[in-house]
C-alpha cells in the first residue's frame, strides 16, 4: 500500500510538468475545444489547472533566484489546484488524504516564497496573456 501514495505523487508531478493541453492540441480555441470535448469534468478541471499553471510560469526573470521563486509559486498553485480537483472528483481515501497534505504543504511554501519576494521588493510574476504566448511562438 505504500507504493500507492508514491505512485500518485509521481503521476501528479508528471501531469504538472506536461505541456498545457491547449498547446498539445493546437493553437486555436476551436481545436482546443475539440480536443477536450470528450473530457469528463475531472479531466477538464485538471487541464484547466495545468494551463493556468504553465501560463503563470512563462515569464522568466534574469535573476536565477527571483526566477525560481516566481516560477515555483504558480507551479505550487498548480499542485494545489490539482489536489482540489482530486478532492472534488476523487473517491479513494488515500488519494484524498494525500491531496489534503499537498494543499497544506504547497500553500505553506507559497507563503514562504511570496514573503521572500516581498522582502526583495519583487512582485510575483503575472500569468502570460494569449498575446504573450503568441509572441513566444506557442
Amino acid at each position: 500500500m505504500k507504493t500507492v501514495p508514491l505512485t500518485l505523487a509521481a503521476i501528479m508531478v508528471l501531469t504538472a510538468c506536461q505541456q498545457p493541453a491547449a498547446e498539445q492540441a493546437a493553437e486555436t480555441p476551436a481545436a482546443t475545444a475539440d480536443a477536450t470535448a470528450s473530457y469528463n469534468a475531472a479531466q477538464k478541471a485538471y487541464a484547466a489547472a495545468n494551463d493556468k499553471m504553465h501560463s503563470g510560469m512563462g515569464n522568466i526573470n534574469a535573476d536565477a533566484d527571483v526566477a525560481f521563486m516566481q516560477g515555483m509559486i504558480p507551479h505550487h498553485m498548480g499542485a494545489v489546484d490539482m489536489a482540489k480537483v482530486a478532492l472534488e472528483h476523487g473517491k479513494d481515501p488515500e488519494v484524498r488524504a494525500l491531496a489534503q497534505k499537498v494543499i497544506a504543504a504547497q500553500e505553506a511554501e507559497i507563503k514562504d516564497m511570496q514573503a521572500w519576494l516581498d522582502k526583495k521588493g519583487v512582485a510575483a510574476e503575472k500569468p502570460l496573456t494569449a498575446a504573450d504566448h503568441a509572441a513566444m511562438g506557442h
